[in-house]
């Protein structure tokens, strides 16, 4: 049986509809035992969640992460904030473009490494607006139509 490189546990669908990704980092993130556990289980959502820069450590906030099923009085708060590992000069670059640009850092998917780490992609983005929206979608319907088109039967 073959290794996979990067097995997808959750992705972000909502970052690449609202967002322009500009820049793409992969992180660390530090986890407790149980949450490695439910991650396993695919039991993870990340709407709604974003990273902070708080000095010089990044925090990945509101990442929702189930309870263990088999977990007892000791498992994890669903939505806590969980540290993202990068270099510090990783971090500060992040920062500085993050501040003085304007752009929000967003998560856009965890993923397992070979070495059984999970890992998180993060990105600079910058909003869309909803004109922008509706001309991606009205693209992407107009190439879906081409292709159906010029498809033999």
């Amino acid at each position: 049986m073959a290794k996979q490189s990067n097995a997808t546990v959750v992705k972000n669908r909502k970052a690449y509809h609202d967002y322009t990704i500009l820049e793409v980092w992969e992180a660390g993130i530090v986890l407790q035992g149980t949450e490695v556990k439910s991650l396993r289980e695919h039991k993870v959502q990340m709407q709604d969640s974003y990273v902070q820069v708080k000095g010089t450590e990044l925090f990945l906030i509101g990442l929702w992460i189930a309870p263990y099923s088999h977990g007892n009085l000791h498992n994890h708060l669903q939505t806590r904030p969980r540290k993202l590992l990068l270099h510090k000069k990783q971090i500060l670059k992040i920062r500085q473009k993050s501040q003085e640009k304007h752009l929000t850092i967003i998560p856009l998917n965890i993923h397992l490494t070979q070495s059984k780490l999970f890992k998180v992609d993060i990105a600079l983005g910058k909003g869309k607006k909803q004109h922008d929206k509706r001309e991606k979608i009205k693209e992407q319907e107009d190439k879906r139509s081409m292709e159906r088109a010029m498809k033999p039967r």
